[in-house]
């Protein structure tokens, strides 16, 4: 049979991020115990555009999400392949809004194996298009009762409160300030496209949990060195990605007052193979970069779900 074509809209309409935590529990457990296999993203470069490749294999399929950044106005463009183990190519995503819901819920689960249980008040450093899952998806895992939303653009700040007030059903209110939004904050979640630090680690409140999930790039930080020294914990999703693309960890290393060994991988968390908070006290850290396995792992669920449904196009090559 020939593969499948799949929309954003199919994505949306099959994938949401309770499924995508249930999905990525899962697959972080399979990783730990050896049954699945994630590749660091590989980046080539052509003139002012970047490729970047993440693939990973896990059970009976193997994939891998592509995606081209190029100058604007064309700007970024998300497809997957997914293939079986046998061979055959099942099907061709768009695959922005996959991205989207697998990252807020890798949060998610860095919060549910991390964060205090207790967790109640959610701080949000970012508005576009990622913050929303980050956000649903803590409120999720934790009982959040009140969020703070800090952004640059006051119009925006103030449409995205109304939005998810609306969407998860607790208030969520625009900061005057990153700081205003972090200080006394549970969970903390960065998810912009900063160059510089826009959280510090001075405004943590001992107990916090912070998923830095904006930047995957060497040269660029979301927050300072003091962030991630005082965490007790620090969670990555692939170590070997994290020491080409963290610069929030890489400056932290250079600075000499944090290095690589006192890293955890989020699989083995998950699985209980390593130990994770000690203390209601302690800070923790998940610095989220994105993985090939997450894609891999909804990929399969939404392939899945539309054959069931009988969504998508079949395309005219052989799989």
């Amino acid at each position: 049979m020939n593969p499948l074509y799949l929309t954003e809209d199919d994505v949306v309409a099959t994938l949401g991020v309770q499924d995508a935590l249930r999905l990525l529990d899962d697959a972080a457990r399979a990783r730990a115990e050896g049954r699945a296999e994630n590749k660091p993203r590989q980046r080539v470069r052509a003139k002012q555009s970047v490729l970047q490749v993440l693939p990973a294999a896990y059970g009976e399929r193997l994939g891998h999400k592509s995606y081209l950044v190029a100058p604007a106005p064309r700007g970024a463009r998300f497809l997957y392949l997914l293939f079986a183990a046998s061979g055959e190519l099942l099907a061709l995503f768009e695959a922005d809004a996959l991205g989207q819901i697998r990252t807020g819920a890798a949060s998610g689960l860095a919060t549910k194996v991390l964060a205090r249980e207790d967790a109640r008040t959610l701080a949000v450093i970012g508005t576009g298009w990622q913050a929303r899952t980050q956000l649903e998806a803590v409120c999720d895992v934790r009982p959040i009762e009140r969020v703070r939303v800090y952004g640059r653009d006051a119009a925006r700040l103030r449409a995205f409160c109304t939005e998810m007030s609306a969407r998860v059903g607790i208030p969520v209110e625009p900061a005057a300030s990153g700081r205003e939004a972090v200080e006394g904050a549970d969970v903390v979640c960065t998810i912009t496209n900063a160059s510089t630090p826009v959280l510090e680690g001075a405004w943590l409140t001992p107990g916090a949990h912070v998923n830095a999930a904006g930047s995957n790039r060497s040269n660029a930080q979301e927050i300072d060195v003091a962030a991630v020294t005082r965490a007790a914990v620090v969670a990555v999703e692939d170590l070997d990605q994290a020491k080409v693309e963290s610069g929030d960890l890489l400056h932290a290393a250079l600075s000499g007052r944090w290095s690589w060994d006192r890293a955890a991988l989020l699989s083995d968390l998950v699985a209980g193979k390593v130990r994770g908070r000690t203390s209601p006290d302690e800070i923790t850290l998940f610095e989220s970069l994105g993985i090939g396995l997450w894609d891999l792992a909804v990929a399969s669920h939404v392939y899945d779900a539309c054959v069931a449904a009988g969504r998508g196009s079949r395309l005219p090559i052989p799989s």
